[in-house]
């Protein structure tokens, strides 16, 4: 059944503590450059301080976005296998799990890392038809998609290696396929070839039921400028980005909030950060 889209764009994102500032700044690109568009933003945590939570919903009311939170751990248990892989975070596993945790009359959302600037419009992601899938994401392909050879070789999968970092996610679909259980024998089988845990297992489980979308324009790895520029002869210069790229990634680390340097765009960053830090000084 074909979904009826929200006049509304729903945001999904999952982090802790340490990534509100990040979150701030994404959410001011956001609307900044989506003036026309509603936005509700639904933060999926795990134990973020009440005062935060409150203060970040008091800045998404300042600068026009609903803010809606949800803790996690009052909704699922994490099993040892998922909590103790690499030291990494439970709330990389959120996006996946959200289906089981978001209202029931929420049809879609669309996930966003918080490491991202938003500097177009993201109408037309929102409103894509995915065809049956259960995602729409990205591959970042470099100049000869050799990684995605080497991810299927590591994961037995025949895909390409899809960024979990922005996703449209068909929640009806996945509260009927994504269970905690096969994450956690996927993670059991897999344990020694994971390298990033949650996109591992987004390729390994569902990889055939993801829809390929533009990285160039929904998922631009902001390291990768060079790049992108040689793959497109030329074309892909930065006049092209800041007229047709909707999301900037910034992918690895550094992040550009650190001081290490970092890629051309970091100077773009550090300008919606300067931003984000006027708006905040006056809700003090």
């Amino acid at each position: 059944m074909k979904q009826k889209k929200s006049d509304t764009i729903e945001i999904l994102v999952t982090i802790d503590q340490n990534y509100i500032k990040p979150l701030e700044v994404m959410m001011y690109s956001m609307k900044l450059n989506n003036m026309e568009q509603n936005f509700c933003i639904w933060l999926i945590h795990d134990n973020i301080a009440d005062s935060a939570l409150r203060n970040l919903t008091k800045y998404g009311e300042q600068i026009g976005m609903q803010v809606k939170t949800v803790a996690m751990n009052n909704n699922i248990i994490f099993p040892d296998s998922l909590l103790n892989l690499h030291d990494y975070p439970k709330e990389m596993y959120f996006r996946l799990l959200s289906g089981q945790v978001l209202p029931a009359s929420l049809h879609r959302v669309l996930y966003l890392d918080p490491d991202i600037l938003v500097i177009n419009s993201l109408r037309k992601l929102w409103e894509l038809d995915l065809a049956g899938n259960m995602f729409a994401a990205a591959v970042h392909e470099g100049l000869t998609d050799i990684m995605s050879s080497i991810n299927n070789i590591r994961l037995g999968t025949t895909t390409g290696y899809f960024n979990s970092g922005i996703m449209l996610m068909d929640l009806d679909e996945m509260r009927k396929k994504v269970k905690i259980e096969d994450i956690t024998a996927a993670i059991e089988k897999n344990h020694d070839t994971l390298i990033l845990p949650d996109q591992d297992i987004l390729n390994y489980l569902y990889g055939e039921d993801i829809l390929k979308i533009p990285e160039t324009l929904w998922n631009y790895d902001a390291r990768a400028y060079s790049v992108y520029l040689a793959r497109s002869t030329g074309d892909c210069n930065i006049e092209w980005v800041m007229e047709n790229t909707s999301i900037l990634h910034f992918c690895g680390k550094p992040k550009p909030w650190q001081k290490e340097k970092h890629s051309r765009f970091k100077a773009l960053y550090l300008n919606y950060q300067q931003m984000t830090n006027r708006i905040l000084m006056q809700q003090k």
